[in-house]
């Protein structure tokens, strides 16, 4: 995460500093990030160990199978594709586990920048205006992010399908008095 603040020199350009040009500031913070893993489960207890999902994380034993393959991993989720090559993954033969890793590859990353402008406006010596609007997410760019954004259940109609996004772009504006 980074986070930067900048005083925006508007008065430079004028050689004078007046109630208009002074006092701006810009500031943003923006932030990379990997995704969350995917999480392969499996609820059909083909295993026949009788195990039902449950305990501390809500995952059974019982995994799917894995062929050998390409992941074909889609790094545009917008397309309404599968995340990945969902031909390689297969319910296990009766009586057995499966041999997926529970969690064998990351699901989609974030980028994101919020910002904010600002402009404070001096009344007297001890007293000010501040006005400021701040956007989240600024440029709009979908967020296909979290814990459960790819669904790893195999017996589920959406598996491998992106199914959650957090919010789109927000802005709000303030105003503060300060004293």
């Amino acid at each position: 995460m980074v986070r930067e603040r900048y005083d925006l020199p508007f008065d430079a350009p004028f050689h004078k500093s007046d109630r208009l040009s002074a006092g701006w500031v810009l500031s943003a913070i923006t932030r990379f990030g990997t995704g969350f893993p995917v999480t392969f489960t499996n609820a059909s207890d083909n295993s026949l160990l009788g195990t039902e999902p449950g305990g501390v994380n809500g995952y059974g034993i019982d995994l799917p199978d894995i062929a050998r393959g390409p992941l074909e991993i889609n790094h545009d989720p917008r397309n309404g594709q599968p995340y990945c090559n969902t031909a390689l993954f297969s319910l296990q033969p009766l009586g057995q586990v499966g041999s997926a890793p529970r969690r064998l590859f990351y699901g989609p990353g974030i980028a994101n920048f919020d910002t904010a402008i600002s402009k404070t406006v001096t009344i007297r010596e001890s007293r000010r205006l501040e006005f400021r609007l701040e956007t989240f997410n600024t440029f709009n760019h979908t967020p296909f992010f979290g814990p459960a954004s790819v669904v790893g259940e195999i017996t589920s109609d959406a598996f491998a399908q992106v199914v959650s996004a957090a919010p789109p772009r927000l802005a709000q504006g303030a105003v503060k008095f300060l004293f």
